[in-house]
């Protein structure tokens, strides 16, 4: 009956970081999207909080994947 201890990865929670912080600035982006401020940033059209969220939101969900406790 030799029990091994299963370790969470670090990278485990970095996805979840990431995905974190991905939904926070995508959720910023489309708040800005539907509601522009009254003096926009330049390049204000490419809408950069909803890629840049996406991405991160993208990344955290495969370093959860990836990297989640339990897999063998």
């Amino acid at each position: 009956m030799s029990e091994q201890k299963q370790y969470i990865p670090i990278w485990f929670f970095v996805g979840g970081l990431l995905l974190f912080y991905g939904l926070l600035i995508m959720g910023t982006g489309i708040y800005e999207y539907f509601r522009p401020s009254e003096h926009p940033v330049a390049l204000a059209h490419l809408h950069a909080g909803i890629w840049w969220g996406a991405l991160l939101l993208v990344l955290g969900i495969v370093y959860c994947y990836r990297f989640r406790p339990g897999k063998k």
